[in-house]
């Protein structure tokens, strides 16, 4: 958690220095739901994220200087620089987007889902989405095939309370958003996403459940983002009160109390824990800034045109 808090730390200052350009979206304040859900994942289960996913991403495992590059633009980026933050992407760790679409990758975790259940291969998808994608169609059509088909889907919703500017109770008539999942037949329960032990803890008794055949699960991770929407976004329509209050439960220092608590971690290995995380981050930036941009002769690469009968 610490290492993704200071990797989008540091992207708010390159963004403000005109090094990283385009929609960036933070994940501050969000990241207990990002770790906890990981820790129930394996190497060999897939991962479709959102537009805010630089922490699912680093917390997949996918490298802080792949990602970052990603964030400049150049090659060595987990998406050979042509995604940006918004399409973070990496086969090997199967981590399959980074989605800019609201509610787009649903669908495509259930495809995922769907192949590893008629393959019989013992897997699980996990989609991350935010509150506002369950106003999507794409958010029911997917949850109605997931128990229909019995998928193995794990449907983790990151709700933040806000759909961009938009309060949940102004776009949901039925804000128990795990109420509205378990209306298709799923197992859905709400978790409180501030509390990165809670949100493991939930995960490995639904990743359980799932692999053991009960069909997809649905966790409503209640979180809160403490930056804007996006760094294009004012934020002025939250009351700043809202926001000191959510820092009170911030995801990082909770647990810190509780390990301190508990003589589970002291000063030095907390210390040891910010420089790791900051030289990394500064080894990321340095090489992004080294790292070639992709030639202009390379503008048509990866694009498909049509066949001339069918054009």
């Amino acid at each position: 958690m610490v290492r993704i808090r200071r990797f989008e730390e540091r992207c708010v200052e390159l963004y403000s220095a005109a090094k990283i350009r385009g929609f960036v979206h933070l994940y501050i304040g969000e990241e207990a739901v990002a770790v906890g859900i990981n820790q129930a994942l394996t190497p060999e289960d897939a991962v479709v994220s959102t537009y805010r996913e630089h922490g699912h991403a680093l917390a997949r495992g996918i490298p802080a200087d792949a990602v970052m590059a990603e964030m400049f633009g150049r090659t060595t980026g987990c998406s050979g620089g042509r995604g940006g933050s918004m399409h973070l992407f990496d086969a090997s760790r199967r981590f399959y987007g980074g989605n800019a679409i609201v509610a787009g990758g649903l669908p495509l975790a259930a495809g995922l889902a769907l192949a590893d259940r008629m393959r019989e291969q013992h897997r699980v998808t996990c989609c991350f989405f935010g509150d506002g994608a369950v106003a999507e169609g794409e958010f029911h059509e997917t949850a109605n095939l997931a128990v229909l088909w019995n998928l193995p889907l794990l449907l983790v919703c990151e709700n933040n309370l806000y759909a961009m500017g938009t309060a949940l109770e102004r776009h949901e008539a039925q804000t128990d958003l795990a109420m509205r999942a378990a209306s298709y037949g799923m197992v859905a329960w709400a978790v409180d996403g501030m509390d990165v032990e809670a949100v493991e803890n939930a995960a490995r008794r639904a990743t359980e459940a799932i692999r053991a055949g009960a069909g997809p699960h649905f966790l409503e991770a209640r979180t809160y983002r403490f930056r804007a929407h996006s760094m294009y976004d004012p934020d002025r329509y939250r009351d700043k009160a809202e926001i000191e209050q959510w820092k009170t439960r911030d995801p990082i220092s909770q647990l810190l109390d509780r390990m301190r608590q508990d003589d589970e971690l002291g000063d030095e290995e907390l210390t040891g824990i910010e420089h790791r995380a900051t030289d990394e981050i500064d080894r990321a930036v340095e090489t992004a800034e080294q790292a070639p941009e992709e030639p202009v002769e390379d503008l048509l690469l990866h694009v498909t045109s049509a066949p001339a009968e069918v054009r």
